[in-house]
């Protein structure tokens, strides 16, 4: 069977590399690893203005949809005012990819956010964030030191698409965010909880073959299950 074609949306970030130090667009390669090792042709979908226009004809040429982690989604989003604390944002990147979701879920195309990705899943069906989670909690136990991974426990409802796709109702899961859901979209529902603070980790649209949401790193996870389960739904989608 010819491999599924999985786009990643890129992220765009000031970059370093070599001499260099310009605005690049990119993912880690653990992504593209993750994807190539469960059986997909992995290709990146950088932000392009007349895709978040007409998301269809590029949509048309693949067989699974991944939104990526990255900055924070701008609060205009959502109809929020920016908090002191969101970082920069860029909002060519969230019309691009909010077009991508809404129709990827309009043509039930198999889609898996992670982190930033889930918080657009999320703002893509109207719902809302946590533009600073730790003024919430009162800790940071899910924004580690800047270039580390926080760990912490996932809980996975049973029976969800979020513990089908795991392989497991609970997980140690590598997190670096400090967003999260506020208001759940239209249709949307929590699937998995930190433990501890039940901080929602897991979305999920039970009315759609596979639109997965998780806000920790699957592909950061040797043997994880989740970017898999993905490539597996793009098998059985065409």
């Amino acid at each position: 069977m010819p491999r599924r074609v999985i786009g990643l949306c890129a992220a765009i970030e000031q970059a370093r590399y070599g001499p260099w130090d310009k605005v690049a667009v990119f993912l880690p390669r653990s992504y593209t690893d993750a994807v190539q090792g469960a059986g997909g042709a992995a290709v990146l979908l950088p932000p392009d203005p007349k895709t978040a226009e007409a998301p269809a004809e590029l949509l048309d040429r693949l067989d699974a949809l991944v939104l990526a982690g990255g900055s924070d989604v701008d609060p205009g989003a959502y109809g929020a005012e920016r908090h002191l604390k969101t970082a920069r944002t860029w909002p060519e990147r969230d019309r691009f990819e909010l077009a991508l979701a809404r129709e990827a879920l309009e043509r039930d195309l198999p889609l898996l956010g992670i982190c930033r990705g889930m918080q657009v899943l999320n703002v893509a069906r109207g719902g809302t964030l946590v533009q600073h989670l730790p003024e919430e909690l009162g800790d940071e136990r899910h924004l580690a030191l800047p270039g580390t991974w926080a760990e912490h426990e996932v809980r996975l409802g049973p029976g969800s698409l979020a513990a089908r796709a795991a392989g497991a109702e609970r997980l140690t899961a590598k997190t670096h965010h400090h967003q999260g859901v506020a208001e759940l979209g239209d249709g949307v529902v929590a699937t998995g909880w930190s433990e501890g603070d039940e901080v929602v980790e897991a979305v999920e649209l039970p009315d759609r073959g596979f639109a997965l949401g998780v806000l920790w790193h699957p592909e950061e996870v040797e043997g994880d299950r989740v970017i898999g389960a993905l490539v597996k739904a793009a098998r059985g989608g065409r």
